[in-house]
């Protein structure tokens, strides 16, 4: 055989099937007529474990015969290193998109192994932020590029940019487990995520007060309903999350136990240990048409879903506009503090499973320290009145 050139390879006959000539100077590679006449340049190998394979390079005139050759040694290059580059094509070709992915991400493992609200979020962040982007791309073909634009186009909110980052990593480390990608592939790997500012207020003693007085003026005045009340002074007094209350059922309340049995909290099953006052709160809780949900619903039968229109009202009469739901939970913490209560107690109480988390809380623990300083500083220099400076001056020369 001839070596393949531009003009051997148009001299070649087409017939009433394919026609193979093959060069003689690169074994394996040809070129390959179809009975339309249609030619393509090829190559013929066989892969490590000794199956011959054959692979198309491109079509003549769209490639130079030379253009053909130096693919071919390519391709024979990655054969002697023990790849099967037309069975990676083949594997590329029918690699899903992100969005066919995404799909069985939300089904077989979202579903199955996260908690629905989680779950329901990916599902929020999929459909409106990951497909939108990238949906269309092939998942092997996603570069640390691709996410680095996606991030940065978030960034006036850091936050969410954040959020979509590290579920855009837990679905390419669930494609690298399903091998769809090679190990260690991961394109979210050092994209450096934003600063997030945490917003962290607390209510002062005075803005705890106001707040009282306004739940007592809505109650006697039954201005706001009983169940939106009794909502936010539990939230007050355990420190819970908005969702462990609003989906608290009577089954999770132990009366005798003085707590509550959450099944499924944030951080999985927890209990959550009731003071005297939350206990009042709740033994006052009327129960409602057999309702299984301790913070009723308008809806029969269904809990209370939504506490921000009424909480909204309520901050306003207080003199507290800017206090979120959940800063009800870091003001129970501050107060703990201010007890001088540890961190790794404050973690207990909150229900934290880390300790990082509980950190947050660090700085406001110096609080009763600099008071207990500043009491025994004032002992201290009651009892050495008017000669605390004589006491403690030093005269030169004494060692």
């Amino acid at each position: 055989m001839p070596k393949i050139t531009k003009r051997y390879v148009e001299s070649v006959k087409a017939a009433d099937r394919d026609v193979f000539a093959w060069d003689d100077e690169l074994r394996g590679f040809g070129v390959r007529v179809k009975p339309s006449g249609l030619r393509s340049y090829i190559v013929q190998y066989r892969n490590a474990y000794g199956r011959s394979k054959r692979m198309t390079i491109g079509e003549h005139g769209r490639l130079t015969a030379e253009e053909a050759r130096k693919q071919a040694r390519l391709i024979f290059s990655e054969v002697e290193t023990g790849r099967d580059p037309a069975e990676a094509r083949t594997t590329a070709r029918k690699a899903p998109t992100l969005v066919e992915f995404s799909e069985r991400y939300l089904s077989e493992h979202a579903a199955m192994k996260m908690r629905p609200k989680s779950a329901a979020e990916d599902r929020r962040m999929i459909s409106r932020l990951l497909l939108p982007a990238l949906g269309n791309r092939k998942l092997a073909d996603i570069t640390r590029a691709d996410t680095a634009r996606l991030h940065h186009d978030l960034r006036r909110t850091p936050t969410q940019a954040n959020r979509v980052l590290s579920l855009l990593s837990r679905i390419m480390n669930l494609a690298e487990r399903w091998g769809l990608r090679p190990d260690g592939s991961n394109p979210c790997r050092h994209v450096e995520k934003f600063k997030e500012t945490k917003r962290d207020r607390y209510l002062s003693a005075d803005e705890l007060a106001r707040l009282g007085d306004v739940l007592m003026e809505r109650e006697r005045t039954a201005t706001e309903a009983p169940n939106v009340i009794a909502a936010v002074r539990v939230l007050i007094l355990t420190g819970c999350r908005l969702s462990e209350i609003l989906t608290l059922r009577w089954e999770h309340v132990d009366f005798a136990g003085t707590c509550l049995r959450l099944p499924d909290s944030k951080t999985e099953a927890k209990t959550v240990h009731l003071n005297a006052p939350a206990l009042a709160v709740l033994s006052a809780v009327e129960r409602k048409d057999a309702s299984p949900w301790v913070i009723v619903g308008e809806k029969p039968g269904a809990h209370l879903v939504n506490l921000q229109k009424p909480w909204r009202r309520i901050r306003t009469a207080a003199g507290i506009p800017d206090v979120r739901l959940h800063d009800l939970r870091h003001s129970f913490a501050s107060v703990a503090v201010g007890l001088g209560e540890g961190l790794p107690m404050i973690g207990k109480l909150l229900g934290h499973t880390q300790t990082q988390t509980t950190a947050r809380y660090a700085h406001l623990a110096a609080d009763p320290v600099k008071a207990a300083t500043e009491r025994v500083g004032a002992a201290l220099a009651g009892m050495m009145g008017g000669q605390a400076a004589d006491v403690l001056k030093i005269k030169p020369g004494t060692r």
